[in-house]
């Protein structure tokens, strides 16, 4: 819709006049928003500027180098892990640039702060190494629950004995559960007994970490993997003799038998 200054001033209308200068003023609005500013800055408003990318080894290591180490005095290692002493941080750095290399803080928290001068981006590297490596030598241990009834049957319950010895054995934890339903409240007692009961037929495959005890209508504990024994060292098997075997005699000289006659 296009308004005219002179056609509206000529109607004389008082809402056409509102409408054309709301409109007015909605248009530059929009026009300042998106031209250019005389200081370098982008288009548009500030929440339509893009976001700067964000460097994810800094975001994810709060580690202060160079210029950002703020302390008075900071004790300094050099790349050989020679300590050079108490001194200021510019006089570190100074050492560092020398010799092309980051000053690096790896322990804030010391009276005054340790750091050391390396390559900033070999350390980070390093650092993520260690960290993946740890994470696949770590056990993620879960629990595994076996339930039980009060009126379980004997054939179901060695089947879940033996699931729970299993997973025990793979260094997983088990949650032994019992459910009591109804008036089985009243005789709790058949279900300790079935629990202790597990806990004595799985012996030396788990240690108990929590006793049986109720928790509302659940009777429930906690067994853990045991340590294995280390298996003991096995003997070496003796070496076989190489000792030389006596060589057979060489055979007599052959003599002609001799028969005897009877006289």
């Amino acid at each position: 819709m296009r308004f005219d200054a002179a056609a509206v001033v000529h109607l004389g209308c008082s809402c056409c006049k509102v409408l054309y200068f709301s409109f007015q003023r909605s248009l530059l609005r929009e026009v300042r928003l998106t031209q250019k500013t005389t200081h370098g800055e982008s288009e548009g408003p500030l929440w339509r500027r893009p976001i700067p990318p964000i460097d994810k080894r800094s975001a994810k290591s709060f580690i202060r180098t160079n210029e950002r180490i703020r302390a008075r005095e900071i004790r300094v290692i050099d790349e050989n892990g020679e300590q050079l002493g108490v001194m200021a941080p510019f006089e570190a750095l100074k050492m560092a640039r020398e010799r092309s290399l980051d000053l690096v803080e790896i322990s804030p928290n010391a009276v005054p702060p340790v750091c050391k001068i390396q390559d900033y981006g070999k350390f980070l590297y390093e650092k993520d190494k260690s960290e993946r490596a740890a994470r696949k030598k770590q056990k993620v241990i879960t629990i595994k629950e076996v339930k039980f009834s009060v009126t379980v049957d004997e054939h179901d319950y060695q089947t879940k004995k033996n699931q729970a010895v299993r997973f025990l054995g793979e260094g997983d934890k088990v949650k032994a559960s019992l459910r009591f339903k109804g008036r089985q409240m009243a005789h709790r007692d058949l279900g300790y007994k079935i629990i202790n009961r597990l806990i004595l037929d799985i012996g030396d495959a788990g240690l108990v970490e929590f006793m049986p005890r109720m928790e509302g209508t659940t009777l429930h504990a906690i067994l853990a993997p045991s340590k294995k024994a280390e298996p003991a060292p096995k003997k070496p098997a003796a070496a076989p003799s190489t000792a030389p075997t006596a060589k057979s005699a060489e055979p007599a000289a052959d003599t002609a038998p001799t028969t005897v006659q009877a006289s």
